[in-house]
């Protein structure tokens, strides 16, 4: 089972990402640099709280429907059409 996943930062950034375990990568978002193999982003942005997430039978599938999140390119959009639930 694969997880597409939304997590939003105390500035109200998002990162939206797919993984096969979201408490670990959670945990990988939030950890210090260096600590982990993510990239700076998420650690120069965080800490890092979970918003959202839908399951995923494959990884294929989860890819799709990250990117399709992610071409939405708003912040807006994201909120109405997944957080607004």
């Amino acid at each position: 089972m694969f997880h597409v996943y939304i997590l939003q930062n105390p500035a109200g950034r998002f990162y939206i990402g797919h993984t096969d375990n979201l408490e670990r990568r959670l945990r990988q978002h939030n950890e210090p640099e260096g600590k982990s193999h993510l990239g700076k982003f998420t650690h120069k942005n965080g800490p890092w709280s979970l918003v959202w997430s839908e399951p995923h039978p494959s990884r294929s599938s989860a890819t799709l429907r990250e990117r399709q999140i992610k071409s939405w390119r708003s912040t807006r959009t994201i909120r109405e059409r997944l957080l607004a639930r």
